[in-house]
């Protein structure tokens, strides 16, 4: 019989070191607020995780380790089983997290001085990932065309030059919830395979797709994407284990990976931890049939925000996401700039979200709600919203 799992249930995180919830006054101003920002999820890390590490840590020793061959052999079923993409065991490499792999790459294949693209709006760890690093950042704007975000691939052309070196891809797409298709991912390539730049892929939100959704991890498109392509996944966000800092890289490319490995073994962050290393084994083993019905939960979810905000703050324009549980919101017809709107719902609604300006150029006017909680929470939000967007003279 299949279990069910509870993610209805409420559990109080505050005093356990979470920026989620114990972070909230040096954010905020205020410890009054009801967090539904950073993006992890208020719901119970599964049982079969948790039992792993427990398991391993009966030993009483935890000294230096090293991943295991079942270590490996997770990813490889895992990528094959939720993507249908297969991978040489080789190809894998190791991360403290997603960011440390996109930095490392910026690091090990550019120069200062290089340059690299982001599109955004995006996920704002990618600007200092470039950067603080003395990397020229070059954006190339997304397209917002009938709620949906789109690759401007005249304006990428535009933008390359014989400095560009890199590009770093955010698939699927934090904050929109864009899952790329396929021919879109292949134009992309084109473009990098004719001017030899490196992509660096962000999939970490790959396992998180609403029904219907196909993911297509960019080394699938052609030959060419796979031999210049750098592939960061992690159960961080989909298994909410981000705290255990555990992240693969998977590089089909022998010379790349082996620039990324020296890199990471000289700054010695290529060693990971043990609960990191149990944990990814036990969640991409065990993972399928709790991942299916956390997804049904926040689709729920969504499917309730919409009809929210249809309802009862119409003005809020909701870009509908195909994957992540993060929902992107459109606050522009209320003429608020950054900043006045995040102080405007930090002291009206007592609620924490991410203000869109910090996704960069584009992000102005905009929001980010994490739905990745219990339904109760995400309902007391969406009414402290709709009391303080209801005040007279806003619109």
């Amino acid at each position: 019989m299949t279990k069910k799992y509870d993610f209805d249930e409420v559990i109080d995180r505050r005093g356990t070191d979470c920026i989620k919830h114990d972070l909230l006054e040096p954010f905020f101003g205020s410890a009054d607020i009801l967090p539904v920002w950073v993006a992890d999820m208020d719901f119970r890390v599964p049982d079969f995780i948790m039992d792993a590490i427990r398991k391993r840590l009966e030993h009483d020793v935890l000294g230096y380790t090293y991943r295991s061959e079942g270590f490996f052999q997770s990813v490889v079923g895992w990528v094959k089983r939720r993507h249908n993409w297969t991978i040489d065991r080789e190809w894998i490499t190791f991360s403290p997290g997603v960011v440390s792999a996109i930095t490392a790459s910026v690091l090990a294949h550019t120069d200062p001085g290089d340059k690299v693209i982001v599109q955004p709006p995006v996920y704002f760890p990618f600007f200092e990932s470039v950067r603080g690093v003395q990397r020229r950042l070059v954006e190339n704007p997304l397209k917002l065309e009938n709620g949906r975000y789109y690759f401007d691939l005249e304006d990428l052309e535009s933008k390359i030059d014989s400095k560009t070196r890199m590009m770093l891809l955010c698939s699927p797409h934090n904050p929109g919830g864009m899952v790329w298709k396929r021919e879109e991912l292949e134009a992309l390539a084109q473009i990098c395979d004719r001017h030899n730049i490196l992509m660096v892929s962000d999939e970490i939100h790959a396992d998180l797709l609403f029904d219907g959704q196909v993911h297509t991890p960019y080394a699938m498109v052609s030959e060419s994407a796979a031999q210049n392509s750098v592939i960061c996944m992690a159960p961080s966000n989909t298994f909410n284990v981000a705290g255990l800092s555990t992240s693969v890289v998977i590089i089909p490319n022998p010379e790349i990976r082996k620039k990324f490995d020296k890199l990471m073994q000289t700054l010695h962050i290529n060693m990971g931890n043990i609960p990191g290393a149990v944990a990814l084994e036990a969640a991409y083993t065990h993972g399928d049939e709790w991942l299916g019905q956390m997804m049904g939960y926040v689709q729920d979810n969504y499917r309730f925000l919409e009809e929210y905000f249809e309802k009862n703050l119409p003005h809020v324009r909701v870009m509908k996401p195909e994957a992540t549980f993060l929902v992107w919101l459109d606050f522009r017809a209320y003429g608020m700039k950054d900043k006045q709107l995040n102080k405007f719902i930090v002291e009206n609604a007592k609620t924490g979200l991410n203000n869109g300006g910090r996704f960069g150029t584009g992000g102005d006017g905009f929001m980010r709600i994490n739905i990745g909680c219990p339904l109760s929470i995400l309902a007391e939000a969406l009414d402290r919203l709709r009391e303080a967007f209801s005040q007279p003279g806003l619109l």
